[in-house]
């Protein structure tokens, strides 16, 4: 099928080469015309395991082209994807500023049926929004021209956006057009073939899925931050509740890590849009409130144990510390929202000097980072902790989990050593000299 994706970012880029991957052409459009100059270029504008050379392949096999021109994109599709940014507002609520004007577009353009589906995370009720939005575009012009618009919301997840754009573990089709669902179901027929993995609803059921999705998920890390806690206070260890409360069934394990909080792209954005929302229609969404106030505090827990530690060794003037990671996740560059981001602000307000390194996203990291004479931008986790009072984990990237520490250690001036992802255990820690603080667990020190 010939397919046109509205916007080159995270999703757009994925959703499209994954569609070309499978055999449909794509079209993707972008009115930044440097980015799409460096994509036909094959340089890729994010960091996705596997996707540089999955451009590089179908954009050679004539599957996958770029273009800023409207009128060539939509003219050749016979469905247009828009996935935009959709940001949020000073309130919280979600700015579908890009999507209206994504629509607005299309209709100026399209001379026959076209399916416009809203990949983009978008408010319940935007369908209508850009159905009417396309309707007035084509009164504009005069003409009347078929059309349908679907719900299809992504389910990526930033490091394995591949994976799951092709094994998804379900594809949800808003509709309220046999026509348009059954084109839909074409399209994703390549990735369904050993089960079916398409759910058709209505259209407003399709929009809330994705913000419940992600408000679920959200709700569980916040959680298990609180409870991690509580368990510090108790003389617990989240761990260990952690594999308890898994191993139901009813449970199970996933997003049941505690942490120095959640950021990216969806997850933050997502749970105030859908507060933003619910406070629209009266609804009550105290839980939901509770989870982004949880989570704002939880950034900020890694560098209040640190200002603890060192207020009885000097205070953090002047001390360095190491920061290993600084994307939200590992396998990403994304840094929005990163919880490095609000660690690093606290690091220098106290007056400390730090180092910083990170595998892959150190250039959207410096593009955030206000130049300042206490940060050191360092090539390896090695070259960061030399010379440092301590090391602070916030991103558990792979590389970080086997680490030779005994070259590390001989370059240090302290051994304290702060988790934030509980990625090491406290007594092998302890026994290889460190002073060990992380989340919800208690603290292992040289000298108590």
């Amino acid at each position: 099928m010939r397919i046109l994706i509205v916007g080159t970012g995270y999703v757009g880029l994925v959703t499209g080469t994954c569609f070309a991957e499978m055999g449909h052409t794509v079209t993707c459009l972008d009115i930044d015309e440097q980015k799409i100059q460096k994509l036909e270029q094959g340089i890729i504008p994010i960091y996705e395991p596997n996707l540089d050379e999955m451009v590089k392949r179908n954009t050679a096999q004539k599957r996958l082209v770029f273009t800023t021109d409207y009128s060539e994109g939509v003219k050749n599709a016979q469905v247009c994807f828009i996935a935009v940014p959709t940001p949020s507002g000073e309130d919280g609520s979600c700015d579908i500023q890009y999507v209206e004007r994504a629509a607005r577009s299309i209709a100026q353009n399209m001379d026959d049926y076209k399916i416009i589906v809203n990949k983009s995370t978008v408010p319940v009720g935007t369908a209508a929004f850009v159905a009417k939005t396309v309707n007035v575009a084509l009164a504009q012009r005069g003409v009347e021209i078929p059309f349908d618009v679907v719900s299809n919301p992504e389910f990526l997840k930033e490091g394995a956006a591949i994976q799951d754009c092709l094994k998804p573990d379900r594809i949800i089709i808003g509709s309220d057009s046999p026509k348009a669902t059954e084109m839909m179901k074409e399209i994703y027929s390549a990735f369904t073939l050993s089960h079916d993995r398409i759910l058709v609803m209505d259209i407003l059921s399709a929009e809330m899925t994705k913000y419940a999705a992600n408000a679920m998920l959200a709700t569980r890390i916040s959680f298990m931050n609180e409870i991690a806690d509580i368990c510090k206070k108790v003389g617990a260890n989240v761990n260990e509740v952690r594999k308890g409360i898994g191993a139901d069934n009813r449970i199970g394990y996933s997003f049941l890590y505690p942490g120095v909080g959640y950021g990216g792209s969806c997850f933050p954005k997502d749970i105030r849009a859908l507060i933003s929302k619910a406070k629209e229609v009266g609804a009550n969404a105290s839980i939901l409130e509770a989870v982004d106030e949880v989570n704002y505090k939880q950034k900020k827990v890694l560098g209040e144990k640190m200002i603890r530690y060192f207020s009885s060794r000097g205070g953090l003037k002047n001390k360095t510390v190491a920061v290993w990671g600084l994307s939200f996740k590992p396998d990403t560059d994304d840094m929005r929202e990163a919880p490095s981001l609000d660690l690093l602000h606290q690091l220098l307000e106290q007056g400390a000097r730090v180092r910083l390194f990170d595998p892959v996203a150190m250039p959207n990291a410096k593009k955030l980072v206000p130049e300042h004479p206490n940060i050191t931008w360092c090539n390896d986790e090695v070259e960061a902790a030399s010379g440092a009072d301590a090391i602070a984990l916030v991103t558990e990237w792979k590389q970080f989990r086997l680490v030779d520490f005994k070259p590390i250690q001989s370059k240090m001036n302290g051994l304290a050593f702060f988790d934030g992802r509980n990625q090491y255990k406290p007594i092998d820690m302890k026994t290889k000299g460190f002073d060990y603080i992380s989340i919800g667990v208690p603290d292992v020190l040289q000298h108590t």
